[in-house]
């Protein structure tokens, strides 16, 4: 089978359609048990209610957003979901995230990339989200907040999950090297920006590339270094998160902190609300301007 095809790209209401690359087209290196046909849903989260999202992923690929012509810039820009390694929230974390960047001139590139597991039954599947959900404390102090995702997430699954996700991560940054020149892109000026369990896909590329570092990372709320030595030819970072999501808020300055520390360029935001998961959802709060000023960062580091 072909590695390219055409798809829609959002829902099927895209009025041009955007080129989808497999990462594997003979199937991936490895898997996660218990991943039956993939699924796509409307959420019921509060914070993005009725966007589209993925569930049982598989069969990794890259969906291709380029930019008006007269607009490109030469950049290429790796957009990560997040979805807590069991879905993708696709809409407002994947495809808006690429257009905006498409809009501005960069050439994105959404990656899909494989999950854990879940039941095919709708209501099987709901009944555990309500599950984890309710599994949550309410209320961290401060003081108490996790510091590691370990701390937030104690599910054995996860590790695995979190190493398939950062080896499609690294595939994705290959193919887009290798045929950097169909889409008129430096390669050189490639970056990643991800989203929840999507920013600990980008951190743990950028910590461990096995390859060229990338351009430049941003990692929006998460994202760790694990206690390892930021390298010194580490990207330089953008990232943001809200003071009110409890569970990553600390994790993240922590990533500041350590990027700081290993003395490469970083810029952290942290807004008083948003909760997690604001992605490109308008929500009226300052949070809201978190995407301007990434596009400010990327002006003042010379990728626009």
């Amino acid at each position: 089978m072909a590695d390219d095809a055409r798809a829609e790209g959002k829902a099927g209401e895209e009025t041009s359609p955007n080129r989808v690359i497999r990462l594997w087209p003979d199937g991936p290196p490895s898997g996660l048990p218990g991943v039956g046909l993939e699924i796509a849903f409307s959420s019921q989260a509060a914070g993005a209610p009725g966007t589209t999202m993925l569930r049982n992923v598989s069969d990794p690929s890259l969906t291709v957003f380029a930019p008006d012509p007269a607009k490109a810039n030469g950049v290429g820009v790796i957009v990560c979901p997040g979805g807590a390694w069991r879905v993708l929230a696709w809409e407002h974390e994947g495809i808006d995230a690429a257009r905006w960047l498409a809009a501005r001139g960069y050439t994105a590139f959404l990656l899909k990339y494989r999950l854990r597991g879940s039941p095919p039954d709708p209501a099987e599947f709901a009944a555990g989200v309500a599950r984890m959900a309710a599994s949550m404390p309410t209320v961290i102090p401060g003081a108490k907040a996790p510091r590691a995702l370990a701390e937030a997430m104690r599910d054995e699954t996860v590790p695995r999950a979190r190493d398939i996700a950062a080896e499609d991560g690294r595939r994705a940054i290959e193919i887009v090297r290798e045929r950097a020149a169909e889409w008129g892109i430096e390669p050189g000026r490639v970056g990643m920006i991800g989203f929840s369990a999507g920013a600990f896909l980008t951190v743990d590329v950028a910590m461990d590339p096995r390859g060229a570092p990338l351009a430049f990372v941003a990692p929006i709320y998460g994202g760790e270094t694990l206690g390892r030595p930021v390298p010194a030819d580490a990207p330089p970072m953008f990232t943001a998160v809200a003071q009110d999501d409890r569970m990553l808020f600390r994790v993240v300055e922590g990533l500041y902190a350590d990027w700081s520390s290993g003395d490469r360029p970083a810029e952290l935001h942290i807004f008083t609300r948003g909760g997690h998961g604001f992605g490109m959802a308008r929500r009226g709060l300052p949070v809201d301007r978190w995407v301007d000023l990434l596009g400010d960062w990327l002006v003042d580091q010379g990728f626009s």
